[in-house]
């Protein structure tokens, strides 16, 4: 990836990662990676790296959002809107500013919900991979949420763990542990921005997922009115692209390359 560097969008900086292509990119799409609620640029792990290395000369954008990594705090507590603000005004600021246009997002859990947004939004997308995506909160949300909750207040070493990847961690954790808690949160349902979306999508979930089930994917894959592939790994847990990395990558380069010279269904 680039050098790690700090851009103001939307009344807070945020840290980011800028691999720009060689020139070579044929006006490929630029790839944009969208972390996890409790993500940061660290917490891909080598992933979008990973990805880059597989498939032709490209961008390729990781941030973290406010309230995570090394970026300017968010706003508390959370409104249930905050990934809605994410996906309409923040992200759209900050692809304008690095002149990114058409991306294909990459966006894990939260993230995905995001990149759901912004496609729904009628901002302009050339493709997307969910991983482990939500559109309605389940009650396997809630209780694998709660769960986190409690081993977070049980173990005094959570908090330093995640101090290695986030600038205040406490306040990471509970931006967002606090808002899907919230009897507000339980209202939570972006299946309406669904129907405006007709850029190909990769739907990825494992079946050990904690935080949610295979109705996810098969209520975007009934929603939206592009092309989807839905890949299910047995095994695989909430972050599919660590437990089944190999699989995860070469399937999001499969997709991303098939974007490039003409869309087809693929099955893995």
């Amino acid at each position: 990836m680039g050098d790690r560097s700090f851009i103001e969008v939307a009344g807070g900086e945020i840290e980011f990662e800028l691999s720009r292509s060689s020139g070579a990119d044929g006006g490929r799409a630029p790839l944009v990676f969208l972390h996890e609620g409790l993500g940061s640029i660290d917490l891909w792990r080598g992933v979008p790296d990973a990805v880059a290395a597989l498939v032709d000369d490209r961008p390729v954008l990781v941030y973290a959002r406010h309230g995570h990594g090394a970026s300017a705090p968010a706003g508390s507590p959370r409104p249930a809107t905050y990934m809605h603000r994410e996906a309409d005004v923040v992200l759209p600021a900050l692809l304008d500013q690095l002149g990114l246009r058409r991306p294909v997002l990459v966006g894990h859990s939260d993230g995905a919900s995001i990149a759901l947004l912004h496609a729904g939004g009628g901002h302009a997308v050339t493709g997307l991979v969910c991983l482990a995506p939500h559109v309605f909160v389940e009650a396997e949300s809630i209780a694998g949420i709660e769960a986190a909750r409690d081993a977070f207040e049980a173990s005094p070493d959570m908090a330093a763990k995640m101090g290695r990847y986030h600038a205040d961690p406490v306040a990471t954790f509970r931006g967002w542990n606090d808002v899907w808690l919230s009897e507000e949160f339980r209202a939570w349902d972006i299946t309406d921005r669904l129907a405006a979306i007709d850029a190909p999508i990769l739907l990825v979930q494992g079946t050990d997922d904690q935080y949610g089930t295979f109705a996810q994917l098969d209520a975007i894959e009934s929603g939206v009115r592009g092309p989807v592939t839905q890949l299910r790994l047995d095994g695989a847990g909430h972050a599919p692209h660590l437990d089944a990395r190999d699989d995860v990558v070469t399937a999001i380069a499969r997709f991303v390359d098939a974007l490039d010279g003409g869309v087809t269904r693929r099955t893995w």
